[in-house]
């Protein structure tokens, strides 16, 4: 994860936008071509809300966010990077022209990957001087937090330019999903295209307002959709007999005449005004920004259930976020085993991180000191770990949404059934915010009782407490309320 990556962005807005600061954000350098004059303001705006969110999914640090610079040629734009990402305007004829002067400059082993939401990969190549250099890489608004990219290669496009657009993506944190034959739309456009297609007919008969149509998504099937997906819920609602019996109980009505997908309603100038004005009224005032904000706030707290539960893009998040993760050198000072961001979501209605967060997070490095002298999940499934049994917490400084922060853990007793660790919650200017010390007990669990712990484990611990006897006793240890 130390390789200094670089990408281009040809196109900055909302898509492209998204993909600089998802590269920005994991580290990578980025070159920007935009004839927009406005290109440099909405992008840096676009930023501000991606360095506001994008941290907060992680338990780890993010590497130092990478340069920015704006180009006034393509050329320069695409020179010495590995990825190239095209978001211009989906007109054809733009987009092949734009491939063609960026494979002009473009190193021949760089990823040239289109943001298009509707053309296949074998028609942007067509004309191209290295047509196996060419697919499309379609990701979904905010690129900067979903993770979801369709990788769409042509028959034309080189294997290695295939695999290496999947391997860049997992290093910024994506879920690259391959689509096995290129097609019109893509996988998920076409499936968001058939719903965007009934709900223009329920506005378009009067049946539903734009509000009474989202709430139906939002308050019921999205819901579900945001971890299962279709096929899984509709198992799911097939009980104990699974597809089979929801196929046989559901299958008939795909014949009945509800559906209007084959039949699109004609985008009147009345039909455009009632869409546009309800969804106005949606907004209730707020701005787009505004409510990317509150979009954003929203992802990232769902998305950050799912890392709890390992499930879908809360797994790529768990990988992405291991991946971050590097254990520290081990020497005779205290062990750092946290560095990250404060989430926007630990904050509370004093605009500061809640009490209960500190806890959390001396649990997050309790459970990564763990970890490290090999009291992991392996080791739980042997049949041990460690219960903790006291804790005592000193709130020292306020800590806001966005600040820098790392624990560094320290040993003070190792030995036998008993492991007493004091733990320093700093801010990256080296501010003492709060410590937190915790006895833990070694346990059976089998017998759910005391017991010493196996001696791989006790060896790791027995040497780290031996590193930190030296050390001066941290002041507040041993300290209670009063």
């Amino acid at each position: 994860m130390t390789e200094k990556m670089n990408a281009a962005v040809i196109g900055g807005g909302v898509i492209g936008g998204g993909w600089a600061a998802r590269f920005l954000i994991n580290g990578w350098d980025v070159n920007v071509y935009d004839p927009d004059p406005e290109s440099e303001r909405k992008i840096s705006e676009v930023l501000e809300n991606a360095r506001r969110s994008l941290p907060s999914l992680y338990d780890t640090a993010l590497p130092a966010e990478g340069k920015l610079v704006f180009h006034a040629e393509i050329a320069d734009a695409v020179r010495d990077t590995v990825w190239i990402q095209e978001s211009v305007p989906e007109r054809l004829e733009i987009k092949q022209k734009v491939f063609s002067e960026i494979q002009d400059h473009a190193e021949e082993t760089a990823v040239i990957a289109s943001s298009t939401s509707g053309f296949k990969p074998s028609e942007l190549n067509q004309g191209a001087k290295r047509p196996e250099q060419i697919l499309v890489c379609h990701p979904f608004n905010p690129v900067y937090l979903l993770p979801l990219v369709e990788i769409v290669p042509s028959p034309k496009t080189a294997a290695s330019i295939r695999d290496r657009s999947i391997e860049l993506a997992k290093r910024i944190g994506m879920y690259p999903l391959l689509v096995r034959k290129e097609i019109d739309g893509h996988i998920n456009d076409r499936l968001q295209e058939a719903l965007w297609r009934e709900a223009l007919w329920l506005v378009n008969d009067g049946i539903a307002t734009t509000e009474e149509i989202d709430d139906s998504v939002r308050f019921g099937c999205g819901l579900r959709w945001a971890q299962m997906g279709t096929f899984q819920t509709f198992w799911l609602a097939g009980g104990e007999g699974g597809m089979r019996h929801f196929l046989a109980q559901f299958g008939p009505s795909l014949k009945w005449p509800w559906t209007k997908l084959m039949n699109v309603p004609e985008l009147t100038d009345e039909l455009i005004d009632t869409v546009a004005k309800q969804c106005d009224q949606q907004a209730d005032g707020m701005t787009p920004r505004q409510m990317e904000r509150v979009r954003d706030d929203n992802l990232v707290g769902m998305m950050r259930a799912l890392k709890k539960t390992n499930w879908g893009a809360g797994a790529t998040l768990n990988v992405h976020d291991q991946a971050l993760w590097s254990a520290p050198k081990v020497n005779k000072e205290p062990i750092e085993t946290v560095r990250r961001p404060i989430p926007q979501s630990w904050t509370d209605y004093n605009d500061h991180m809640n009490e209960s967060h500190y806890l959390e997070i001396f649990s997050q490095a309790t459970d990564r000191f763990l970890g490290m002298i090999g009291a992991d999940a392996k080791y739980i499934d042997s049949g041990y770990s460690y219960f903790t049994v006291e804790t005592h917490l000193r709130h020292l400084e306020e800590l806001k949404a966005g600040e820098q922060v790392r624990v560094t853990t320290q040993v003070i007793q190792g030995a036998g059934k008993k492991l007493h660790l004091f733990q320093r919650l700093e801010t990256e200017d080296r501010r003492l915010a709060a410590t937190g010390e915790h006895m833990l007990i070694h346990v059976s669990l089998k017998t759910r009782s005391a017991c010493e712990p196996l001696e791989s484990v006790n060896a790791v611990v027995s040497d780290y407490a031996s590193w930190h006897t030296g050390l001066p006793q941290p002041d507040g240890a041993g300290r209670a309320i009063g």
